[in-house]
């Protein structure tokens, strides 16, 4: 438990964080679900739709420090290449 002013501070400033940084993550991931929705029905163009929403958050998450920028790179790139199979 904390114990001094500052910690009890820290505590409370961590705790709205983990809130905002939960909400952003699920909305994330949430765009992310209805893009690999999209390619299992096997719609293009909803692919291509929700592609053009998810990749944005993606990448701001990566720069809130919420996902690795690696890994929103290699979740847009991976869902960029099943769209890309969907049209062949």
């Amino acid at each position: 438990m904390a114990n001094t002013t500052s910690a009890k501070k820290a505590t409370r400033k961590i705790a709205r964080r983990t809130a905002v940084n939960k909400s952003r993550r699920t909305q994330m991931r949430g765009a992310v679900r209805q893009v690999e929705e999209a390619i299992k029905t096997g719609d293009r163009a909803a692919a291509l739709k929700a592609m053009a929403s998810a990749e944005p958050a993606l990448m701001r998450a990566a720069q809130r420090n919420i996902v690795h920028k690696n890994n929103a790179s290699r979740k847009v790139s991976r869902l960029a290449h099943q769209i890309a199979k969907l049209g062949k």
